[in-house]
């Protein structure tokens, strides 16, 4: 089973303060604890809202809204993708975050399984198709480009657990097929409803554990998507295209996804005091394992 653990925002994160550096090194061994024992999927911190978009497209019309955006505490700062081998096991991995305070949201990603067979399915149709994507090694990162997270509201059907058909599957496949091609689709999958999902909220070692699901639908997310691209523009450009192959297949044929950039590595200020084996090390170890 695999989960996203969805980092919300909070007023450093949006405000782009860097964790201090005793934070950064407990986040360090965490992960490491995660690498070790093979539970580690990828893991990267987004960076603030003003530097991301919204692209909503309905009733046949685009539009691109710039950050920042105000509701700090729905926003998201960071993710880690995990596996492990129940809803349990996560939620002990979510409770050993060495958080002081904030609150993560736990979500499991649906397997190509949990679709039902269409009897009118074609044998090299989109369940060949994503299957051959999800077991293809990740794109080779490319020089001069940079990473942005596509995150997908979710709405009343994704919430209610209803899974699209095989024309939407069909033209979704198509979309990723060719992004993952041209090297600018790294990742992709979707949510399950948050029904099935939880909440940590942490104060200093206080957790305290919230079941879903949750009634801000709006502010909730459906699924995502990590590409590589050489502009800020370009990341618009592709998402747009992104919401007018998504809208046909949702509630109201709507469709917004945010964007966010991700932290690269040497975006993280080195430490003249920093150990051969610190928190940096320990850090690319991790991005090279996973495909962050």
């Amino acid at each position: 089973m695999r989960f996203m653990m969805i980092v919300k925002a909070t007023p450093n994160c949006e405000a782009g303060i860097m964790p201090e550096k005793k934070a950064l090194s407990e986040l360090g061994r965490y992960n490491e604890q995660l690498t070790k024992a093979g539970a580690l999927l990828a893991v990267n911190r987004l960076e603030a809202s003003a530097k991301g978009a919204r692209v909503r497209y309905a009733k046949g019309k685009l539009k691109v809204t710039d950050g920042p955006f105000a509701e700090t505490k729905e926003l998201v700062g960071g993710f880690w993708l995990i596996q492990a081998k129940s809803r349990d096991e996560a939620l002990d991995w979510a409770r050993r975050i060495p958080f002081q305070e904030g609150e993560v949201e736990v979500r499991q990603l649906f397997e190509l399984t949990e679709f039902p067979v269409d009897p009118a399915e074609k044998p090299d149709g989109w369940r060949e198709k994503e299957e051959q994507f999800r077991a293809a090694p990740p794109p080779v990162r490319k020089p001069g480009t940079i990473r942005f997270m596509g995150l997908l509201k979710a709405d009343k059907d994704t919430e209610a657990g209803v899974l699209p058909d095989e024309k939407f599957l069909t033209a979704m496949g198509a979309f990723f097929e060719e992004g993952t091609k041209s090297g600018v689709i790294l990742s992709g999958e979707g949510l399950k409803p948050s029904a099935q999902g939880f909440r940590v909220r942490y104060s200093g070692s206080k957790r305290t554990v919230f079941d879903g699901p949750f009634a801000e639908t709006k502010e909730l997310i459906a699924g995502y998507a990590i590409i590589q691209v050489k502009s800020r523009d370009a990341a618009i450009e592709w998402t747009k295209r992104f919401v007018k192959v998504d809208a046909p297949g949702r509630y109201g044929a709507e469709s917004e996804c945010e964007i966010r950039q991700i932290f690269a590595l040497e975006d993280f200020a080195v430490d003249p005091a920093e150990k051969p084996e610190g928190r940096g090390q320990m850090e690319q170890r991790v991005r090279d394992g996973g495909i962050g």
